[in-house]
């Protein structure tokens, strides 16, 4: 018996040190030295990017109005033309013939108008002097306002020739940049059929969508300052570079997509070098200044179920976990619209060897600098 109990004292001094080792851990968390910093508000430049959409300012599709051999192209693709230039030539002959046949139906009328003009002056003599009765003046009245209607007509059809002959020669609607031809001459055409297009680059439209949140936000921001200086768009080409012209906004559409919720804008950029093209892609860098933004750092924040959280730092050096609302991002950085203030303390670095309730030592990292660090 007093073996069986000498034994059992060193089990229950093991067992003491055992819970001690498992306890002291977690008690070691206390007072860890974590990097903080203070939530400020600042003016800022808000950047915001939209994929756009380029198109030229006028894109015209130029289509054979008739049937025919596409005779001879007097441009080539790229090229720039003026406005009447000659472009195409397509077969006449059989144009030129129909006006032939029309001009001389038209004179075949006119003479027999002239015959029927000349039996209704006789008619009205017979019966001025009572030889004829009233009734064959009007007779030949009716004749001579037929012989009229014809002629109208055959000068109708003679208009119409000369028209179909004039659509033989394609020429530039207005100065511009002529597309890809895809046709060569002795091409049989049909009626419609596409030639080619001609692209006015000399400035150019840019569209971009943009969230029914922000076009509210920009409204207001528009009736608030009335600042045209809003208006102004810069363009990011598909290389990352940004163009060297900025562009204005010019319009909003009428409606919002009902798919996406969103509504197009139209700027329009200046293009003296041609350096954009009509159907290329880019992207709008929307600047707009906010006044007392409220910003932290990207890194201080983290998110649970889809909603951000920072850990708040308060006056006794205790850590609580806080929800905030982000309005936009901008670098490296959050802009708040709610759930924070000026002046809070947030953990900065380390977030993930922490955990709510716990008492930290903070070693305050200065927001500005890590503001002018990343060139806000």
């Amino acid at each position: 018996m007093r073996k069986g109990a000498f034994w059992s004292i060193p089990l229950v001094g093991v067992l003491a040190i055992s819970c001690n080792t498992k306890t002291n851990p977690s008690s070691s968390e206390e007072g860890k030295r974590i990097p903080v910093t203070t939530i400020i508000e600042k003016d800022i430049s808000l950047d915001r990017v939209y994929v756009a959409d380029i198109q030229a300012i006028q894109n015209v599709e130029l289509r054979s109005r008739l049937s025919g051999f596409l005779e001879k192209i007097h441009v080539d693709e790229g090229m720039f033309v003026k406005k009447g230039q000659l472009l195409f030539t397509i077969s006449d002959e059989e144009y030129k013939a129909e006006v032939s046949k029309a001009k001389a139906s038209l004179n075949s009328i006119i003479a027999d108008a002239k015959t029927v003009e000349l039996e209704l002056e006789r008619v009205k003599m017979l019966v001025n002097k009572k030889i004829l009765s009233p009734t064959e003046l009007d007779v030949a009245k009716a004749k001579f306002s037929a012989g009229n209607a014809r002629i109208e007509e055959a000068r109708a059809a003679l208009d119409h020739a000369k028209a179909k002959l004039s659509y033989t020669h394609i020429y530039a609607p207005y100065d511009g940049i002529i597309d890809r031809i895809p046709l060569k001459p002795g091409s049989l055409l049909e009626e419609g059929t596409l030639i080619t297009s001609v692209s006015d680059i000399n400035s150019v439209f840019a569209y971009f969508n943009i969230s029914e949140n922000e076009y509210l936000e920009y409204l207001r921001t528009q009736q608030k300052t009335k600042d045209t200086a809003d208006e102004i768009v810069h363009l990011i080409l598909s290389d990352g570079k940004e163009y060297q012209f900025s562009g204005k906004i010019e319009t909003v559409v009428s409606e919002f997509q009902e798919n996406t919720g969103s509504i197009a804008f139209r700027a329009r950029f200046p293009n003296p070098g041609h350096l954009l093209k009509h159907g290329a892609t880019g992207k709008i860098k929307l600047t707009r200044d906010v006044e007392d933004a409220l910003v932290l750092p990207q890194k201080a924040a983290f998110e649970i179920q889809d909603k951000n959280y920072v850990f708040v730092v308060d006056k006794a050096n205790k850590i609580s976990m806080r929800n905030f609302k982000p309005k936009a991002r901008l670098n490296e950085f959050y802009i708040v619209e709610s759930g924070l203030k000026e002046g809070e303390t947030i953990v900065y670095e380390g977030i993930q060897n922490i955990k709510d309730g716990m008492v930290v030592s903070p070693a305050l990292v200065s927001l500005d600098s890590l503001i002018k660090k990343n060139i806000l």
